[in-house]
């Protein structure tokens, strides 16, 4: 597959690749950010370089944007090369009455304005509440929270492999990933 046709894989931060507490669980911490005890996803360095032979990689996280840019720079392998690493500034914040809460909303659109073709643009988020509106692009994976034994990046691994060549990637159904490959 050539490079300008590869799918965009957009990817959260905290509770997708990595997770932050400022209270320390019963197990070493990776490193250090302010406050908070940062914690690697399970196999994260392998699935990043696995994943950008496939696919072009980027980071949105709808955290603070200083916060995001460091903590992604810390994690990445020396390898990788994100199209856009962004934080909180790109979102868009929402009142979501139904949660009775503010919401910072990653629209696609933003995306697109940088040349991408949304029938290209993978989201892979955590929280539906941030995505709703890009649904068709999107792809949710179970909360990180600091387990050792979650292989969740593997299983992911696998099913991206199975619609890398995919043209329209809304045309996909996703729900129930886990399940199935294409």
């Amino acid at each position: 597959m050539e490079t300008e046709n590869k799918i965009l894989l957009v990817l959260d931060l905290d509770e997708t690749l990595i997770h932050a507490t400022e209270q320390k669980l019963e197990i070493d911490f990776d490193f250090q950010y302010a406050n908070y005890f940062i914690y690697r996803r399970p196999h994260l360095e392998w699935f990043l370089e696995t994943m950008s032979s496939h696919f072009k990689l980027a980071v949105w996280s709808s955290a603070d944007d200083q916060y995001v840019e460091e903590i992604v720079n810390t994690i990445k392998p020396e390898s990788i090369e994100f199209e856009f690493i962004w934080g909180r500034t790109r979102c868009t914040t929402k009142r979501d009455y139904t949660l009775d809460e503010y919401v910072h909303e990653k629209r696609l659109k933003k995306v697109k304005k940088k040349g991408f073709s949304i029938e290209q643009i993978l989201m892979i988020d955590d929280s539906p509440e941030k995505t709703k509106d890009n649904y068709g692009n999107a792809i949710y994976v179970s909360a990180f929270e600091g387990d050792q034994n979650d292989s969740e990046l593997k299983s992911l691994a696998a099913y991206l492999e199975s619609i890398k060549n995919t043209l329209n990637i809304r045309s996909i159904e996703k729900r129930g990933w886990k399940n199935k490959t294409v």
